[in-house]
């Protein structure tokens, strides 16, 4: 995420959302004896408590979504294949408005039943700890998006002409459901039919587009076999101009970009294929088979997102450090990506970090610059100069409002320049490459990282974590 598309000093969204508390629907099914126990229905999140859902871990979505921007509704499938980590008698999914028509556990009916965002699933018999099973759930409706604190927008935003499905923090639960955490990552199917002359578009590779029905509506399936968090899926209906293209490495590019926004995002896109690459001598191989960006229309959303391997943007991205930032994200963030919500500034320090190393690389100021910039409130240097960097410790936000703040961004990419003084070019390097591949594809929290930087560089970096990265106050 980047917060410079917000007004300055209006510090960035991710707050608990304002929700509409949702009528229990229930349905009747003949169930078995009860021998397993429920599953949790909240991972107790640091800021999202009702975050996630306990007793399973989810292997695959396979959505099938069908849109149609002229009324609003959503028609969804979601077929959810997931592993037991201990006996279900039930277990709960993450739901925020929106009817649900049907439930079944493995081809059997489930009785099921709606308490404000969680649907509570009741397969008719128990599951075992360690089976694989599936659940099909069938839902309709008119999506709504979620209000932040801040007064920010996430989830399902219908635009003029189209709509976009963004999820972070928890605002995928408006057009899916699921375990809505970033500790659960999975594989994505994700179809989205929708009337002719739109397109569609999603994470991940383009598997089909099939012309479907006498009314010539269009059937565009994706796919994406790399882990995924929740809050990076998304899904943007639209009449977007598309452009496809590959880099020197083989990465596929794809943008979907709204006709008014094309012009004026042309240089920055343009520098995709350069970014790959330049990223992938800096932090290792890209960790995906396709990259891209979907351009919205101006006014959509207030912030770009890091959707996985398609970052979103609220219009032109006319800044290139912006899409450097996206990009970066899919390395740390994406491929690594946070354990709870916690641990955000390893999302977003390192992807401010990776702009002021391609700044460094690309005849803007140095690393070191920034740094002092920052120390010395130089806004011709940088212009997040004169935020409030010091205002709490990166690695301990106050409270959910605040885990997109300043010094998550900010102070979060000093911690790693601390240590990069500490340690050296050599080994510092060395260990973002290490922390990238020895991470890929999986979950990491502060003390994870902070445990590898030291074993990785062999020096005891307790101060930069006392002062810098836990420390109250304005470092010294």
């Amino acid at each position: 995420m980047d917060r410079r598309t917000l007004p300055r000093r209006a510090f960035p969204r991710l707050a608990a959302p304002a929700v509409a508390v949702l009528l229990a629907v229930t349905t009747a099914c003949t169930g078995g004896t009860v021998q397993g126990r429920p599953g949790a229905s909240g991972l107790r999140d640091p800021y999202f408590p009702k975050a996630g859902n306990g007793g399973y871990q989810v292997e695959r979505y396979a959505l099938d979504l069908d849109y149609d921007p002229a009324d609003g509704v959503l028609h969804g499938k979601a077929v959810i294949t997931a592993r037991a980590e201990q006996g279900l008698s039930s277990f709960n999914l993450d739901l925020s408005g929106l009817r649900v028509d049907a439930v079944s556990v493995d081809g059997e009916r489930a009785r099921f039943n709606r308490t404000g965002n969680e649907l509570t699933v009741r397969p008719a018999d128990d599951l075992k700890k360690g089976r694989v099973f599936r659940t099909e759930v069938a839902y309709s409706g008119r999506p709504k998006a979620l209000t932040d604190a801040d007064g920010s927008r996430e989830g399902w935003i219908a635009g003029e002409g189209g709509a976009v499905g963004v999820g972070e923090p928890v605002g995928s639960m408006t057009w899916f459901p699921g375990n809505h955490h970033p500790s659960d990552k999975a594989a994505y199917d994700i179809t989205l039919t929708v009337p002719r002359g739109y397109e569609a578009v999603s994470n991940g590779e383009l598997a089909s587009r099939t012309e479907v029905g006498a009314d010539g509506r269009t059937r565009f399936a994706w796919h994406n076999p790399e882990p995924m968090a929740s809050y990076l899926a998304t899904a943007v209906v639209g009449p977007y101009k598309v452009t496809t293209g590959r880099t020197p490495s083989g990465v596929s590019l794809y943008n979907a970009v709204s006709p008014q926004e094309a012009a004026a995002s042309e240089p920055s896109l343009a520098r995709q294929s350069e970014m790959v690459e330049w990223g992938s001598r800096r932090f290792g191989p890209y960790p995906f088979g396709t990259a891209g960006a979907v351009v919205l229309p101006a006014g959509t959303l207030a912030y770009a997102l890091e959707t996985q391997t398609k970052p979103v943007y609220p219009g032109a991205p006319v800044d290139e450090g912006l899409v450097l930032h996206e990009l970066a994200h899919q390395w740390f963030g994406n491929s690594v990506s946070p354990r709870t919500w916690k641990d955000m500034w390893l999302n977003e320090g390192f992807a401010t970090y990776a702009e002021w190393l391609w700044d460094e690389d690309h005849g803007g100021p140095t690393a070191q610059q920034h740094f002092d910039a920052l120390l010395t409130g130089d806004t011709d240097v940088d212009e997040t100069a004169d935020s409030d960097w010091a205002a709490f410790p990166p690695a301990d936000p106050p409270g959910p409002e605040d885990i997109s703040a300043s010094p998550v961004y900010q102070r979060g990419a000093m911690v790693l320049h601390r240590i990069r003084q500490e340690v050296g070019d050599e080994k510092f390097f060395a260990l973002v490459r290490g922390w990238a591949a020895d991470h890929r594809h999986g979950n990491a929290s502060t003390a994870d990282f902070t445990a590898y930087a030291q074993a990785r560089t062999g020096h005891d970096l307790k101060r930069v974590w006392d002062v810098w990265l836990y420390g109250k106050g304005r470092p010294a």
